[in-house]
């Protein structure tokens, strides 16, 4: 069902309509099916059961919970994007990036086929029309949504992506059928929350007035690009969606947009 209308802009045919589309929360128990590396450092986990025969979600930046031992034994959340999922076939998959190894990463590095693992959510979807134009950036946490936004986008869109890791072994291939101009930026481990290389690769980038903006990353280099975004190159804010995925130094992984 739809709340009531909240976009972060006004629908109109100058600005893009994001409507915000609420879901029953509930919890699924799903088991392992695969196990593959997407790159070194990016596991990919597809689970099964029949618990997602009713499964939605709208939006390619969606999130759902993850539900996971943690240190001290007591079960702990964390946020993760559905990169596909197929209702009749009772499939989700889902993209781990294993830098880090927190209480879910542990858990996917120790996964097996057959092992269970309890979801919930998304408890709603941010549903975003209007835009043929996108830049995507985001960092190893952001891939799982930024290539669902690209293999779900229209033919007729035009997509051009900014994707930060490690180094060349760490790119991945979206297939779409956009117009896709797929950049990558490579930085050591150790410069994860310096926002500078991004903005170097945002320099040559047009933004024209009907350019979405979406930006994934360490929520301290979000930051620092929706500055950058608005205050020197000028882009209109309704234009920006910036979210930090993660603050480095802490353990609470829950998605915030930033200021």
């Amino acid at each position: 069902m739809m709340d009531s209308l909240t976009p972060t802009s006004k629908p109109s045919q100058n600005f893009p309509q994001i409507d915000r589309v609420r879901h029953e929360l509930k919890r699924r128990e799903l088991t392992v099916e695969a196990l593959d590396y997407v790159t070194p450092l990016m596991l990919r986990i597809t689970l099964r059961g029949e618990a997602l025969s009713d499964f939605t979600s709208l939006g390619a930046d969606d999130h759902i919970k993850v539900v996971v031992p943690g240190a001290d034994g007591e079960m702990e959340m964390r946020d993760y994007t559905p990169r596909s999922y197929d209702n009749a076939a009772g499939r989700l998959v889902l993209d781990f990036a294993v830098h880090e190894a927190g209480p879910a990463t542990k858990w996917a590095l120790e996964a097996k086929i057959g092992s269970t693992i309890t979801i919930a959510g998304p408890r709603g979807s941010a549903v975003i029309s209007g835009v043929s134009n996108w830049v995507l950036v985001g960092d190893e946490t952001a891939l799982p949504a930024m290539g669902r936004r690209i293999e779900e986008a229209k033919a007729g869109d035009r997509i051009t992506a900014i994707g930060v890791v490690t180094d060349k072994g760490e790119e991945q291939e979206f297939a779409s059928t956009a117009s896709l101009r797929m950049n990558w930026v490579h930085r050591p481990a150790s410069a994860i929350t310096d926002p500078a290389p991004i903005i170097a690769a945002l320099d040559g980038i047009e933004l024209t007035a009907d350019t979405f903006v979406w930006v994934a990353a360490e929520a301290s280099v979000a930051r620092a690009i929706k500055t950058y975004l608005t205050a020197t190159r000028n882009h209109p804010l309704p234009w920006i969606k910036a979210a930090g995925y993660w603050t480095r130094g802490m353990a609470d992984t829950a998605m915030k947009i930033v200021d």
